[in-house]
């Protein structure tokens, strides 16, 4: 059968027209279809939005949590005297000695009362820190003062020694001394102690540190090196019994009557 002319032309331009079609669409379909060696890619995961409210880091929430604590703070090294009540102080100003003060007595409140100025909070200082303060409160009536404070009188050294031993209370502590020694000076042990002490140290006015040592070893030569040197103001307590268990720091609230015994 034969088809006439503008038929088959008809015909020829709708294949053309198919068969471009198809060319155009294929790039587009291989791009889009992945092949066997070649994974699909999958798009990203939505980062979710930072909460304003949650906290900021695990490290910051525990460096937060560790400044909560509060840590006993050492003590210095070679500490300078701090001025205690009943001291008797020297002021001697070289410029103006119409207001020099030979004897100046710290009263029971830490105050000290002052030609001049008034009353003026010393209790707790140095006498450098005491001069300092000293110089600013003369600063208002005085052009730059030159101040010089001497101690006449001041608080002696002491130890003391509580618990079992024969004679206990407070003693001086004239030179360098021994836990050994002070307990020797206090009469020694009584017939109830046990050859084990404590011993009580202020590292800051809030903390005293406990310490226990172990008499009798260190009197046969065992742990030599745990022997201590006492510091001014420490306390030694010896128990009638063993204590195994212990704080090694406690609040500063020690006196002459103190006795650890349920603390402990």
């Amino acid at each position: 059968m034969r088809l006439p002319g503008s038929l088959k032309t008809l015909f020829m331009l709708l294949a053309l027209a198919m068969l471009g079609e198809v060319f155009s669409t294929a790039p587009v379909l291989a791009a889009n279809t992945p092949t066997t060696n070649t994974p699909a890619t999958k798009a990203p995961a939505p980062v979710p939005a930072a909460n304003a409210n949650a906290p900021e880091s695990a490290t910051a929430a525990q460096a937060a949590s560790a400044t909560d604590v509060q840590h006993p703070v050492p003590g210095q090294r070679n500490p300078r005297y701090k001025i205690c009540r009943d001291d008797v102080l020297s002021l001697m100003f070289p410029i103006a000695p119409e207001f020099d003060q030979e004897t100046v007595t710290v009263m029971p409140d830490g105050y000290v009362s002052l030609q001049g100025v008034g009353s003026v909070y010393l209790l707790g200082l140095t006498v450098p820190e005491a001069v300092e303060t000293i110089r600013k409160a003369y600063a208002t009536i005085l052009r730059d003062p030159i101040i010089e404070v001497d101690l006449m009188d001041f608080q002696k050294a002491y130890f003391v020694a509580l618990g079992q031993v024969q004679k206990p209370g407070r003693y001086d502590l004239r030179y360098d001394m021994t836990v050994t020694q002070a307990v020797a000076v206090a009469g020694g042990f009584s017939p109830e102690a046990k050859t084990q002490l404590f011993l009580f140290h202020q590292i800051s006015p809030t903390t005293v540190e406990v310490k226990k040592l172990n008499i009798k070893e260190i009197l046969n030569g065992k742990n030599v090196n745990e022997e201590m040197h006492l510091s001014p103001g420490d306390t030694i307590f010896v128990p009638e019994k063993a204590i195994t268990k212990f704080r090694k720091y406690v609040p500063y609230s020690l006196t002459a009557g103190f006795y650890p015994t349920s603390a402990f």
